[in-house]
């Protein structure tokens, strides 16, 4: 007799899809300044040409080169080349975070909780 086999469950992930950012010194267009960008999950083909090991060590060519693919309002690549370091170091920790699971999340918010 063979035991009944159950079907592989799908673990249902907790990562935010988008992520607010309010940069420390914006983005010039024209006379305007953008101080926030709305940064979403990049997909699959938003990846294509770049490598996700480099995503995940914030290498800032890899970043300048997904930004403007995922943010809103869109960022053009000259925007993205021109961005202050502490913002481009900001947004490359939230890309970096998008590839963590839910394990890797929930360590780093025991590390930095307060209690």
């Amino acid at each position: 007799m063979t035991e009944p086999t159950t079907a592989p469950t799908a673990s249902v992930s907790t990562s935010p899809q988008f992520i607010d950012v309010t940069l420390e010194h914006g983005i010039q267009r024209g006379g305007d300044t953008i101080t926030k960008l709305r940064i979403r999950k990049p997909k699959a083909g938003e990846l294509r040409g770049l490598n996700i090991q480099d995503l995940l060590r914030a290498d800032v060519s890899a970043v300048i080169g997904v930004l403007p693919r995922i943010s809103d309002p869109i960022m053009t690549r000259e925007d993205a080349d021109n961005l202050s370091t502490e913002d481009v170091a900001e947004l490359a920790g939230v890309v970096a975070g998008f590839f963590m699971n839910s394990a890797q999340r929930e360590l780093i918010a025991r590390m930095t909780s307060t209690n």
